[in-house]
């Protein structure tokens, strides 16, 4: 559970014992200061192996010993992944294990020697005492079906990126051996053209066989869907290809490659999505969420795969800012600037969310109407992105009703509990 700044000041006393930690990939630093920000040790460099985990352990629990500080806060920088291993590992030894911003780390590194230098050292020292100001936060570690949904979601978004990439590999090989294909098919992807490509196709294929015999062949992939008309069309732009004419034969085995592993990549990625479509129904409220028009199950699991279990938050408003679509001010004096979002938190929950507002305000009624009452309201009306992003922060307070209560989705009880549409139904 995340705190108020008060809520984390008043987490350390005289008897906390404060470890920063400087983490890499072989070797961590650790730093060990007192609530008044006195070094308590010399540091400790451990390895990133349970030896060293231990030791790690032992040191702390000897300083502990030795100062008489009973209460343990333990902070590191969230950078890279080379954090999580160490901080699973302190968590499931109930020790309190925080995190820091890497900018609040990089603008206090002078504040001691009035230098910017860096070292593991140092920069331990530092995060140690950025957590004695209470500026850290409890990190999102999930377990249980919360771990598989991230691991999945990351899985799902490399499989998407090898079909992206195969697909750019494809059309790279068209535009070199038969650019005027994609002119006939509409794309490389439907049936008669991926058997035609997987058959190694290329002009000099399509002008060497008759209209009827590649007529024939298209009819094994697709009985319908391709006619003679488009068989034509395809021997004609065959005989006027700019296609390269050299390398011909491996340019064949590249075409069944992609192919191959375009269809793969396909049965893969339905498989998984219906892995995780199974894995979410077992969090609570998930199936609420997913009855709403406009959202699918991948996005509730790729919500719950950024934000971990919601009993690990007070207020929607937490979410709103782990997504960055907290409003950030530009005010100074008589001077008003544009309001914006800090995008500060998890990029891709707050790319979830936006791309989630755009069908929601088109099949969703509730969402619709909210949508046309942001665009032209009289007062400060949004634009489309803005309204986008308005939406997005309004789903998450919605995806946190139905979390915590288990409750079905009513269009009406959210727009009664928005006073300006609510007078806008009362006066129709």
């Amino acid at each position: 559970m995340d705190f108020t700044q008060n809520e984390r000041l008043d987490q350390i006393t005289e008897n906390t014992l404060i470890v920063g930690i400087d983490v890499a990939k072989h070797k961590h630093v650790a730093r060990a200061i007192d609530d008044r920000g006195r070094d308590l040790s010399k540091r400790l460099v451990f390895s990133n192996t349970m030896d060293g985990f231990e030791a790690l352990k032992s040191w702390v629990n000897n300083l502990s010993a030795e100062h008489q500080k009973m209460d343990l806060i333990i902070g590191m920088e969230p950078t890279g992944h080379y954090w999580l291993n160490l901080a699973y590992y302190l968590k499931a030894r109930e020790k309190h294990v925080v995190v820091v911003n890497p900018m609040k780390v990089k603008r206090s590194k002078e504040l001691d020697d009035d230098s910017p230098s860096k070292n593991d050292t140092k920069d331990a020292k530092v995060i140690a005492q950025v957590i004695r100001a209470g500026r850290y936060h409890d990190p999102t570690l999930p377990e249980d079906v919360y771990a598989e949904l991230r691991e999945g979601i990351k899985l799902y978004d490399i499989i998407q990126e090898d079909l992206s990439s195969i697909k750019a590999q494809m059309h790279n090989v068209l535009d070199r051996y038969f650019p005027e294909f994609l002119t006939v098919f509409k794309g490389w992807t439907g049936k008669a053209a991926l058997h035609l490509l997987e058959k190694g196709y290329l002009p000099e294929d399509v002008k060497a066989r008759s209209e009827e015999e590649l007529l024939i062949e298209v009819r094994k992939a697709a009985k319908r869907g391709v006619g003679r008309k488009r068989i034509t069309e395809l021997k004609e732009v065959a005989e006027s290809s700019i296609g390269l004419t050299v390398g011909l034969q491996m340019a064949r085995q590249e075409l069944r490659y992609l192919v191959d592993q375009y269809r793969f990549l396909q049965e893969r990625l339905l498989a998984h999505e219906a892995l995780l479509e199974e894995l979410v129904l077992h969090v609570p409220g998930a199936d609420k969420m997913m009855e709403m028009k406009g959202v699918s199950s991948l996005t509730v699991a790729g919500f719950f795969a950024e934000v971990g279990d919601l009993s690990n938050y007070r207020d929607p408003r937490q979410i709103i800012k782990l997504a960055g679509l907290n409003l950030k001010m530009n005010q100074s004096g008589l001077f008003k600037g544009k309001t914006t979002i800090t995008k500060r938190g998890r990029r891709r929950l707050r790319s979830l969310l936006y791309q989630v507002a755009r069908p929601l305000s088109i099949h969703n009624e509730g969402f619709k109407r909210l949508h046309q009452y942001y665009r032209n309201r009289s007062n400060n009306p949004l634009t489309g992105k803005q309204s986008f992003i308005a939406l997005s922060r309004k789903l998450i307070k919605v995806f946190f009703v139905l979390g915590t209560r288990e409750c079905s989705f009513s269009e009406k009880r959210m727009l009664r509990d928005i006073p300006q549409l609510s007078d806008i139904q009362e006066a129709a």
